[in-house]
C-alpha cells in the first residue's frame, strides 16, 4: 500500500511540474501583454487633444511604450526561432518609428504648430503600431 501511495504521489508531482509554463510560453505572454499595452497607450495618446493633454500624461504614455518595447526585446530570446524573427522585426520597426515620432514632439514654436504636430505624430504612431505589430499573433 505504501508503494502505491508513493507512486501516486510521484506521478502527481510530475503531472503538476509538467503543467508549469515553459520559458517560451512566458515569453509569448510577456510579448503579448506588452503589445496590448502599447496599443492601449497609443489609443490613449490619440484620444488626447492639445487642450486635454498634459505634458505628464504624454510623457507617462511614451515612457510606458518605451518600457513595453524593452520588455518585448528582453523576451525575444525565449521565443521559437520563427516567432522570434517576427517579433524582432516588429519591435525594431516600431521602435524606430517611435523614436523618430517621440523625438519630433515639442519642437514646434507656436501653439498652432504644436497642435498640428501632436495630431500628426499621434496618427503616425498609430499607423506605425498597426504596420509593425499587425502580424504578431497573440491568440
Amino acid at each position: 500500500m505504501k508503494t502505491l501511495t508513493a507512486i501516486v504521489l510521484i506521478a502527481s508531482v510530475a503531472l503538476v511540474a509538467a503543467c508549469g509554463e515553459s520559458k517560451q510560453d512566458k515569453a509569448k505572454k510577456t510579448v503579448c501583454n506588452a503589445r496590448s499595452d502599447i496599443q492601449d497607450q497609443v489609443k490613449k495618446l490619440q484620444g488626447m487633444t492639445l487642450s486635454s493633454a498634459t505634458t505628464n500624461d504624454v510623457k507617462d504614455s511614451l515612457n510606458a511604450i518605451r518600457d513595453d518595447l524593452k520588455k518585448i526585446s528582453g523576451a525575444q530570446g525565449d521565443l521559437s526561432d520563427a516567432r522570434k524573427a517576427e517579433v524582432q522585426k516588429a519591435n525594431q520597426q516600431f521602435s524606430s518609428s517611435f523614436q523618430e515620432i517621440a523625438g519630433s514632439l515639442g519642437s514646434s514654436l507656436s501653439i498652432s504648430q504644436a497642435r498640428t504636430q501632436l495630431a500628426d505624430a499621434l496618427k503616425k504612431l498609430g499607423t506605425a503600431y498597426q504596420q509593425a505589430f499587425a502580424g504578431v499573433d497573440c491568440s
